[in-house]
């Protein structure tokens, strides 16, 4: 389940077809109880190859901050058991569970398998590269014998819809989805490495045309995640007057292409940006308009500043467009923006920021926290002891 709101939420599951059916019709059954002696909501959704087999459901007229259970059935079989939750609208305290970055070939699953004992979660929030798109061994070597399907690198219609049910038949995974609401956005690899609107650094001219190979990545996240399949990803997410969720698309809706060099002339080029102007001023408009106390960014890619003699320059992230990132920490300053926290994914490390951004701000506006990965490779990995303190010293 995904995109819990006070009132609502979306409810998924695939059915595998056999044979070359054209439609399957699919029952589901949503109650309060899961013994399901308590149906509150039930229906029938057909669904076909137009959409690789996948039931989408967004379940309305709901108590805001309550338990649920749902399940499928079709075929004769009936799924396993589902719990959702419904965002609180009055509460004293929100639990997430922060994730982002698991490469089915670098390992197993294990914190999916942990979140998904947690009883007390309100949700999982998923910062992106939910899958990856290399072929096998062309991001790390498995040690464990865990390929990825299909074994090259994904372009088509058909690889993504067959690298996303790979990924799903992971236990864990699957554990994990079924435990809890996820609230997801994409980064890059849910495409191609470093992707931006018109181009991807891992998208070669013999690969085809890009902004198909967009459209295809985009339809199948759209297929396989519980997400309500709005045209525009960026979204907000209330949790009553404690917390509103803001969800940055910091890849597809405004970003223009990434640098290679802080001495290109183009660098402090205005027109450079990571959201877009549209997106820009709707994340401007949601902060200003804000009754919550806490105000927690959804955020792919590191926005604090980060200075690290060891580590090099990132210009994938906010780094690498600072007029913009700069125009957001004088918003901050100037609109007097209090609570923030900003929550990153993308470098499979575990950071913990004041949040400052010069030359615009000596102080701290804000704070930002980045999660390790799932299972992707961290920073320390390949690199002797001696190597990491020193990137820890930065």
């Amino acid at each position: 389940s995904g995109d819990p709101l006070q009132d609502r939420v979306v409810i998924w599951t695939r059915v595998t077809a056999p044979g070359n059916q054209e439609s399957i019709e699919v029952d589901w059954e949503f109650a309060t109880d899961s013994l399901f002696e308590r149906i509150i909501k039930y229906g029938k959704f057909t669904t076909g190859p137009d959409r690789d087999f996948t039931v989408k459901m967004d379940i309305s007229g709901l108590n805001p901050g309550t338990k649920y259970y749902y399940r499928f059935k079709s075929l004769g079989e009936t799924s396993m058991i589902g719990r959702t939750k419904t965002a609180s609208q009055v509460t004293n305290e929100i639990k997430l569970a922060i994730v982002s970055c698991s490469n089915y070939e670098w390992g197993y699953f294990n914190a999916y398998k942990r979140i998904a004992e947690r009883k007390d979660l309100d949700a999982v929030l998923h910062l992106g590269d939910y899958i990856y798109e290399y072929g096998t061994r062309q991001y790390r070597d498995s040690t464990i014998s865990r390929f990825v399907q299909p074994e090259h690198e994904i372009v088509s219609l058909e690889d993504y819809r067959t690298r996303y049910a790979h990924y799903r038949t992971d236990p864990d995974l699957q554990a994990v989805h079924a435990a809890h609401p996820f609230i997801t956005i994409w980064d890059d690899h849910e495409i191609a490495n470093d992707s931006y609107v018109d181009g991807a650094q891992n998208h070669q001219q013999e690969e085809g045309d890009y902004i198909q190979r967009k459209g295809i990545a985009r339809k199948v996240y759209y297929e396989w995640l519980p997400v309500r399949e709005d045209e525009k990803l960026y979204r907000k997410i209330s949790y009553g007057s404690l917390m509103d969720l803001v969800m940055l698309d910091e890849r597809l809706e405004g970003r223009t292409k990434q640098l290679d060099s802080l001495q290109d002339p183009r660098f402090n080029d205005p027109s450079r940006s990571m959201l877009g102007e549209e997106q820009l001023a709707w994340f401007k408009n949601t902060l200003l308009s804000s009754q919550a106390k806490w105000k927690v960014i959804g955020n792919q890619v590191i926005y604090s500043d980060l200075r690290s003699a060891s580590g090099g320059r990132n210009l994938d992230s906010w780094e690498g467009y600072p007029i913009e990132k700069q125009k957001i920490a004088r918003f901050f300053i100037d609109e007097k923006i209090k609570n923030a926290v900003w929550v990153t994914g993308d470098t499979h490390t575990s950071w913990a920021f004041e949040t400052m951004v010069e030359p615009v701000s000596e102080e701290p506006f804000a704070v930002e926290f980045g999660a390790t990965s799932v299972n992707s490779g961290n920073w320390g990995d390949g690199k002797t002891s001696e190597q990491v303190a020193e990137r820890e010293k930065g």
